[in-house]
């Protein structure tokens, strides 16, 4: 054995053994790493944005999806590594397209070029546009039926009235509609003013993926009682007298302004003041007070004056008319004053609702009237005692027209106005 240890060729073969069999051990080693790495996974990433390149300064991009779905698919490691980090980028190039319809591919940036990848969509149909701005009248929405019974809208305004809008030129030419509604609870009994988003709609009302500037507007809504000027006639009661003959009984106020329900004010032909004539003891001037009926909100005066002309026999009559020569020569010397009511509010009436108006004189609307009247009735005097209007009923296109101005006020005053007409801008609503 010994001697066969001493051999050198014994040391040789054993030596050339190991060396192979060392060979062998590491082969299937390094063939089982090789195994291991090439073993392929497939991922779906769900969600991943998509850029768009293209002259977003004078051109709209229409149907790039905002996200899709990427599969990808190869060595394990590289597919969760790419998965995990999310580094790669999904993008459209657009730059050398011209403006009108086309489909295009998807494509990718950073991915291993040893993962498979599919884009799900893989091609989209897009839509190269030009970018256009316009400006657009905005129409202002409120449901009258939010209004407490008894109230109407007098007029409703957007501030700012325009908007400009900013999109693709086919979806700005397809605008129908620019609206703003006012929400709010109802009853309303009160004019407000509400800040509210403004929506840019088709003639279908489908809302346009547009840019507006500004997004939000507020709108000012002036709501005021419903009311109706009716004749006051006088309802005699009881019989004269013996020796009193009723000529006449006149009120001073030829009418009165009513609020109301507009229900309970459409039934409403005329009011009734009552007179006992069985009291009438000679000709003159009484003070009636005048009873608000429960439906009615309120009365444009509690009192009105009544003038009796009655005939009295015998002496009687002449004692009568000394009374009435005297009272005569006291209204004479009653002492008138005058003063100003201003900022009064022109009301426009009887305008086609596809127009709106805009004052050009009176500015704003506003008018001063000047009133001359006894102190006891000037000291009382309100501005809503008058009303004053102008109707706009024979406008039937755009343009400037000018109306003449009516107003409605107390009977024992006299007014001027500081115009007679009003100047109105008629423009489509």
């Amino acid at each position: 054995m010994d001697r066969l240890l001493d051999s050198p060729w014994f040391l040789r073969f054993t030596a050339l053994f190991l060396a192979i069999l060392l060979f062998y051990t590491v082969k299937a080693d390094e063939g089982k790493f090789e195994n291991n790495s090439s073993s392929e996974d497939m991922e779906v990433i769900r969600d991943v944005p998509v850029e768009v390149y293209y002259d977003n300064e004078n051109l709209i991009v229409t149907g790039v999806p905002e996200t899709v779905n990427v599969a990808i698919e190869g060595p394990v490691n590289i597919v969760q590594t790419t998965k995990m980090l999310k580094d790669f980028t999904l993008y459209v190039d657009l730059t050398s397209l011209p403006m009108g319809e086309h489909q295009v591919r998807i494509q990718h940036e950073n991915i291993s070029e040893k993962v498979h990848v599919r884009i799900d969509p893989a091609s989209i149909d897009i839509n190269i546009e030009e970018r256009i701005t316009e400006t657009f009248r905005i129409e202002p929405e409120f449901n009258e039926r939010l209004l407490a019974e008894g109230f109407n809208l007098v007029s409703m305004e957007a501030q700012p009235s325009t908007i400009e809008v900013t999109g693709a030129k086919s979806v700005v030419e397809s605008i129908s509609f620019v609206k703003v509604t006012v929400a709010i609870d109802a009853g309303v009994q009160e004019s407000f003013e509400q800040e509210a988003r403004v929506r840019v709609l088709d003639r279908d009302l489908n809302k346009l993926d547009v840019d507006i500037t500004p997004e939000n507007v507020t709108i000012k809504v002036d709501v005021q009682e419903n009311t109706k000027e009716v004749p006051i006639v006088i309802n005699e009661t009881g019989t004269p007298p013996n020796g009193v003959t009723i000529n006449s009984i006149t009120p001073e106020a030829a009418s009165i302004v009513l609020s109301g329900p507009k229900r309970i004010l459409n039934e409403i032909e005329a009011f009734p003041i009552d007179i006992d004539v069985s009291k009438i003891e000679k000709s003159g001037t009484v003070e009636v007070k005048l009873k608000k009926p429960n439906d009615l909100f309120s009365l444009s005066r509690t009192t009105v004056n009544v003038k009796i002309d009655a005939t009295i026999e015998g002496a009687v009559e002449e004692e009568e008319e000394e009374e009435v020569a005297e009272e005569t020569v006291e209204e004479v010397e009653t002492t008138v004053e005058t003063t100003d009511v201003e900022d009064v509010q022109v009301v426009i009436t009887g305008l086609d609702e596809k127009f709106k108006g805009t004052f050009v004189e009176p500015v704003n609307g506003l008018v001063t009237i000047t009133v001359k009247a006894a102190p006891d009735v000037i000291s009382k005097l309100k501005k809503s005692d008058f009303a004053v209007s102008i109707n706009a009923s024979t406008a039937s296109e755009e343009g400037e027209e000018v109306f003449p101005i009516h107003v409605k006020g107390p009977p024992d005053v006299e007014w001027t106005l500081s115009m007679e007409e009003a100047t109105l801008k008629i423009e489509l609503a």
